[in-house]
Formats: C-alpha cells, sequence, structure tokens
C-alpha cells in the first residue's frame, strides 16, 4: 500500500474506502500535525499499522515509556503553542499517561491522546489489558470520549481538537476500541469543529466590566499588574505589552507566566510567590490596585489568603470564569480573552509612569541584591552555585534560548534568574510539579521548530525519574543540551526537612549513576563539572556541541532557595535567609 494514495489529494480519498485508522490519520493531516509521540502495543497496533504508510507526512517519535509520551508532547505544545498528539495502548499504556494528563490539565496545555481499547464486544469483561479509561481519566482531562464506531471518528477527533485547543486549553482523551480501529468506511471528508452547542469557549465580554476596571486603574497611585501564562496561551503578548507600557504600571509573573514578556523591560519588577522576588512579593500588600492577567490565584502566590492584597481592589482577567473568585474575592471580573479584553482596556487607560511607585520596587530589589543575590550568582569560594550556572547561561545565551526545567531547587532557581528575551520561554510543571517532566518535555520541545536552543535543566532527583527517555535522545538526536545541576540530595525536600522538621533528613540523601558514563551509554556526550574555574568553558562546549549533550554540574549540597515565603504566612512575611525564620 503507497502512502501517496492517502496523502497526496484529499479530495480523492471522499467515497473510498478506509479503515479507522487511516480515517484518523487523515484527521491528525487535516488538523496540521507532524509530530506524534507513542508506543504502540496490542490495542492500537491497527493504527501503527496504518501510520507504517505515513512515514513521509507523519513523523512518529518512538519514546521508552507512556509518560515520556505525554510529557514530551506537552514540551513541544508549550513551545510551539500547538496541539501536541500522543498515541498509547490500552491497560498500563493509557495508565502511564495519567500523571502526563494531570500536568497538563494543572497548566492548561492542549494535547489530544488516542488510546487503543480492546474489541467493544470485551469491554466490560476484563479482557487483557482492558481498563476503564474513561472513568480513569475524567478527573485529569477536559474532555474524554470512547469510540466504538469507525463512522464516529472524524467528527470525534474534529471536536477533541477543537476543545483542546480552544477557549482554556487543556488535554483531551479518545478512546477508540480495536474493531473501530479496523473497521473499514465510506470516507466522507474532513471538517475541522469550529462551534459546539454546548461549549463556550470564547465568553461574551461585558463592557460595563472594562470601563469599571479602567476607572480604577486610572485613579489608582499604586497599581500592580501580575500576568500569568493566559497571556501567552492566548498569544496576546503584543496586547498586554501596549497595555503595561501605556499605564506604566510596575509588571510582576508566575512562574507560568514568565517569558510573556522580556525579563529586561523597564517594568518588570520580578517573579510573584513562594521562592519569588522579594518586592513583588512584599509590595502586593502595598498595591492599592492589583490587576492579574491570566493567572489564578495559585496558593504558592498568595500564601495565606486571608491576608493577601486585602487593601487593594482587584481586578482579574481570565478567560475561565471558574478561576473568578474561587480563591480571591474580585472587585472587578473581565471575563474572555486576553487577546480581545486587554485592547479594548489600553483603549480607556491614562498615559502614566508612577515613578515614585517604581523606586519602591527597586529599592526592595536591592536590598534582595544585596542580601541575596549578590553571594548567589558571583560566589568568591566554596562550591559551584545554582544560580552562578544560571548567570553564566544567561551570558552565552543572551536570553535567547528556551529553558525547560524538572522540579524543585534548580527550578526555583532557574525561574528567578533566567533571562528571557521571547515568549514560550520557559517551560515547566507549575501546576502539578511533576518529577521527571523535564527530559522528555525538552525532547517534545525540540520539534517544535523555534529554532532556538532547548536547555533542559534538572536535578539528580529527577534526572532519575524518566532517564530512559536517554534512549529517545539516542534514537532520534534532538538537538537538546542536558544540565544535571547535582547537589546529592532530593534538595527542596532537605529544605523543608531542614527549616521546619528540625534538620530530620528522611530518606533525600539520593545516590546516583555516573551520569556522564550514563549518557556515553546511549551515545550522548557529556562532561562532569566540580571546579568553578571549568565552569563557563564546560558550558560553551556544551553549546558548542552539535546534537545532544549532557554536563553534570556538582553543586552546593545543603544549599536552601531563598527568598521564601514559609507556607501558610503572608507574602509580607517573607524572608530572605534561614537567620529570619
Amino acid at each position: 500500500m503507497n502512502s501517496q494514495n492517502f496523502t497526496s489529494d484529499k479530495s480523492s480519498l471522499i467515497g473510498t474506502e478506509l479503515s479507522g485508522s487511516q480515517v484518523i490519520l487523515e484527521a491528525f493531516l487535516q488538523e496540521g500535525v507532524k509530530t506524534i509521540f507513542g508506543y504502540p502495543g496490542g490495542a492500537i497496533i491497527p493504527i501503527y499499522d496504518a501510520l507504517y504508510d505515513y512515514k513521509e507526512t507523519l513523523e512518529h517519535v518512538l519514546v521508552r515509556h507512556e509518560q515520556g509520551a505525554v510529557h514530551a508532547a506537552q514540551g513541544f505544545a508549550r513551545a510551539s503553542g500547538k496541539v501536541g498528539v500522543v498515541l498509547a495502548t490500552s491497560g498500563p499504556g493509557a495508565t502511564n499517561l495519567v500523571t502526563g494528563l494531570a500536568d497538563a490539565l494543572l497548566d492548561s496545555t492542549p494535547l489530544v491522546c488516542i488510546t487503543g481499547q480492546v474489541y467493544a464486544h470485551l469491554l466490560g469483561t476484563d479482557a487483557f489489558q482492558e481498563i476503564d479509561v474513561m472513568n480513569i481519566t475524567t478527573p485529569v482531562t477536559k474532555w474524554n470520549y470512547q469510540v466504538a464506531d469507525a463512522d464516529d471518528l472524524s467528527e470525534v477527533i474534529s471536536k477533541a481538537f477543537y476543545i483542546a485547543r480552544s477557549g482554556r486549553p487543556g488535554p483531551v482523551v479518545i478512546d477508540i476500541t480495536k474493531n473501530a480501529q479496523l473497521q473499514k468506511v465510506l470516507y466522507q471528508g474532513y471538517t475541522p469543529c469550529k462551534f459546539l452547542r454546548s461549549y463556550q469557549p470564547d465568553p461574551e465580554i461585558r463592557n460595563e466590566f472594562i470601563e469599571q476596571a479602567a476607572e480604577l486603574i486610572n485613579n489608582a497611585e499604586r497599581p500592580f499588574v501580575i500576568v500569568g501564562q493566559g497571556v501567552i496561551l492566548g498569544k496576546a503578548e503584543k496586547e498586554f505589552l501596549e497595555c503595561i507600557e501605556k499605564s506604566g504600571i510596575p509588571t510582576a509573573w508566575t512562574i507560568m507566566g514568565m517569558s510573556a514578556i522580556p525579563t529586561d523591560h523597564p517594568q518588570a519588577v520580578g517573579m510573584v510567590g513562594m521562592h519569588g522576588n522579594y518586592g513583588p512579593n512584599l509590595l502586593t500588600n502595598e498595591c492599592d490596585v492589583l490587576i492579574a492577567v491570566g493567572m489564578r490565584f495559585d496558593d504558592r502566590v498568595t500564601g495565606k489568603l486571608d491576608e493577601y492584597a486585602v487593601q487593594a481592589k482587584i481586578i482579574h482577567l481570565d478567560i475561565d470564569k471558574a478561576e473568578i473568585n474561587k480563591n480571591v474575592k474580585v472587585t472587578v471580573p473581565i471575563i474572555g480573552n486576553c487577546k480581545e479584553t486587554l485592547p479594548l482596556l489600553t483603549a480607556l487607560l491614562e498615559p502614566k509612569q508612577h515613578n515614585a511607585w517604581h523606586q519602591k520596587f527597586r529599592d526592595c530589589r536591592e536590598i534582595e541584591q544585596v542580601n541575596l543575590i549578590n553571594h548567589e550568582l558571583n560566589p568568591s569560594e566554596g562550591e559551584i552555585t545554582m544560580g552562578e550556572v544560571i548567570k553564566n547561561l544567561n551570558e552565552l545565551t543572551q536570553g535567547n534560548a528556551v529553558i525547560v526545567t524538572d522540579v524543585g531547587q534548580h527550578q526555583m532557581v532557574a525561574c528567578r534568574y533566567a533571562q528571557f528575551n521571547h515568549s514560550k520561554s520557559n517551560i515547566t510543571s507549575g501546576g502539578l510539579g511533576t518529577m521527571g517532566f523535564c527530559l522528555p518535555a525538552a525532547i517534545g520541545a525540540s520539534y517544535a521548530e523555534t529554532g532556538r536552543e532547548i536547555i533542559a535543566i534538572m536535578g539528580d532527583g529527577g534526572a532519575q525519574m524518566n532517564i530512559q527517555e536517554l534512549g529517545t535522545v539516542m534514537q532520534y538526536h534532538p538537538n537538546i543540551k542536558i544540565i544535571i545541576l547535582n547537589n546529592c540530595f532530593l534538595g527542596m525536600v532537605r529544605q523543608w526537612q531542614e527549616l521546619f522538621h528540625n534538620e530530620r533528613y528522611s530518606f533525600v540523601d539520593i545516590q546516583s549513576p555516573d551520569f556522564v558514563q550514563l549518557a556515553k551509554a546511549y551515545g550522548i556526550s557529556g562532561e562532569k563539572v566540580v571546579l568553578r574555574d571549568n565552569l563557563k568553558e564546560s558550558l560553551q562546549q556544551m553549546l558548542n556541541t552539535e546534537g545532544a549533550y549532557l554536563l553534570e554540574i556538582m553543586v552546593e549540597k545543603e544549599y536552601n532557595v531563598f527568598p521564601m515565603v514559609p507556607q501558610g504566612r503572608s507574602v509580607s512575611e517573607i524572608v530572605l535567609t534561614n537567620n529570619k525564620m
């Protein structure tokens, strides 16, 4: 069977007989899919058999574990702004997707995951590798659906892509029985879904709330903006910049909102949150108007809720009405896509500069610089710090790299100190905090055709979760650079045990393999750095190397990430050092 029969002229396929599996792949092509991440198995063999004839138009990346597939699809989606696509078999193949689906749901990442399922007549019989995928994935998907008849495939898949990418994006699972994959149908073509009667992804914008928000902002003396990932997901970076530049308001970001504006923008004041910058956290409780754009007031951002910005009028722009008043009571809700709502708001704003208010942020930055940042970025003795690794990386990449991080201390340090010039540059597991996210996500990001360096930064603990994906790197040669910041601990857990549990270090002293030798076994070049004098040269060597490279850097062992808002405390109680805990 020649693949050209199915991919050259779409109109010629209408009225011809195709298998359900071929219908699925044709749908992918019509949706603009070029790359699929997956792992074959018995219940999805028919789709893989059909994929054999689509090698010229659909690239399939064979991961080493289904969790790796879904994280790779996340990395692709986050770096490209497109829908990530996953294939997995039934039973354990499908259940291995669950962590990644949960991660994608919390971080609003658009995915379409196709799972194979046993024959329809075997459903409910506890057949081999049968599992109730629908009930398992309902809590961790935006939508899921089971297909047992191939005649339904085109319509269901078109709905899946529409739901995944529209409104607040999220993951979708389509569970397809084996008989539907094999069933022959007369192909009726493919019509992309653009409307569902029961689903309204773009809420109607209420102008009276735009006007109320503008009045509050125009009359404010100490307004403060926090930007979340909603601006990136809405492709509203330009509209957001126009809004803050006209209004002159100091602007901070959440972890997920990082890179929505350049980190060196004159109005940028840093990151909010438990390990965010001193000024943005402290002054949240001094602003008179707080404007939250595309963020969800996560507990790591707000700290103690009943002491969070209680003095301020709060304006919340979000596409998801479920987020309005969920955690923080707001004064003015603006529900809608920020790409549409921001220009309406900007048009009503008065040009201002707020110089005195900006000076307060600069004063706080100087306190943080003197008490913390200088030592972390420019140590003169002792072990290498995580901060100086990021500083050197900034100097070498000039803020143009895509940085993918795992979860832990290295993640917080990278988010504190990494410099970004472009949107979609900071890829991390924000809501779920999934260790093992980084390596497969970086692989996926390398398929996004960004034209920029993809740098994966992980700790020695997270590196050993999904480390099997080095095999994917070996097979497909993605141009990714892997940095392992090795402190011989599960660092963030150890930090909490030190600060809040009387230094009772319970099962956080983790032993690791020789990462460089392990990389070598997979055909990946690498180096281990112990001395500060070798750090920058080794980073440069990594960046100069064609293809994948692994750099293990031994860093300060009992390092603690500061500033820190202790859990359950107000953002006003942010502390800079251990001495003030």
